[in-house]
């Protein structure tokens, strides 16, 4: 194999898994962050640190070459998704699967530097990742479980640095859960049209007409809930001036899908990375000065 076409390889790879698009990576990291963040009180060990974040990245992009495995026969009957690697042939089902194979492994090598509480936690969360492209066959909620497999960091970062999941740490998973089926709803909202010619389900097709209240009410929840984690942890004012800054954003994109217009409701899922580095920047300052 000449040069070239191992380039062209590399290439269709990087773009299977995403790392071209890493927005995907940054909301999947936050969460892992306030964790790891709250667990610490503020000073995360920096072995645990480079493994959860690493741990993220790679398990993120096992996540989306698994979930076009699972959509190879739908992606290529959809706009947004037409052109990826396998919908366009470029990657055969085979060396998916590889790929997917090398990315598990080698984020479980990393969790085996961590405590043996984690490593058991890992085998759940490698669970939930390869099982959720498949559920939009089989339930109208792929979006929950979505955030049920996104939010799996949370417990294992507070496993890792501290060795236990306290109640906090599962108000955290469920508000991340929450925050996770928001966003994902945001971003099928995209793809509505085509998934109801195709036979796919989502929470933007459940929902129907009423999807912009129920989201509003979910974001409500995932609000009261990140204040009752401050109240638990006896945090500062300056925790509560971030949460209020952080709604502003849930605000704004309750605005930009207001008219359910594609190119706003994508804009709204990506504007959700700013609420999570909100929250991230406000527990590094809570910490860093109380």
């Amino acid at each position: 194999m000449n040069k070239e076409k191992i380039l062209d390889r590399a290439q269709q790879y990087w773009i299977l898994a995403r790392f071209n698009k890493p927005i995907g990576i940054l909301i999947l990291l936050w969460p892992a962050l306030w964790a790891l963040w709250i667990a610490s009180s503020g000073l995360p060990n920096i072995l645990v640190l480079a493994v959860i974040c690493l741990g993220v990245v790679l398990m993120r992009a096992a996540g989306c070459v698994i979930n076009d495995y699972a959509d190879r026969d739908f992606d290529p009957h959809v706009e947004r998704t037409k052109l990826r690697p396998m919908a366009s042939g470029d990657v055969k089902p085979k060396e998916a699967l590889a790929l997917f194979g090398i990315l598990c492994v080698s984020a479980f090598g990393l969790v085996l530097l961590l405590n043996q509480y984690t490593i058991m936690l890992s085998f759940g969360g490698a669970f939930l990742a390869a099982s959720y492209p498949f559920m939009k066959r089989y339930t109208q909620l792929p979006q929950a479980y979505l955030g049920i497999a996104f939010g799996w960091a949370v417990p294992m970062s507070f496993a890792a640095q501290s060795n236990e999941i306290p109640a906090v740490a599962w108000l955290l998973y469920l508000a991340t859960a929450l925050w996770a089926m928001v966003y994902d709803t945001m971003y099928a909202m995209v793809d509505k049209e085509d998934d109801l010619k195709i036979g796919v389900k989502s929470t933007a097709i459940l929902f129907g007409d009423k999807e912009r209240e129920i989201m509003a009410i979910l974001q409500i929840i995932i609000m009261l809930l990140l204040i009752q984690i401050g109240r638990m942890q006896d945090l500062s004012w300056i925790y509560y001036v971030t949460l209020l800054c952080a709604s502003g954003f849930f605000i704004y994109q309750q605005k930009l899908i207001f008219h359910r217009k594609k190119a706003d409701c994508f804009k709204a899922f990506l504007n959700s990375n700013l609420f999570g580095l909100t929250i991230f920047v406000g527990l590094v300052l809570e910490f860093s000065f109380n």
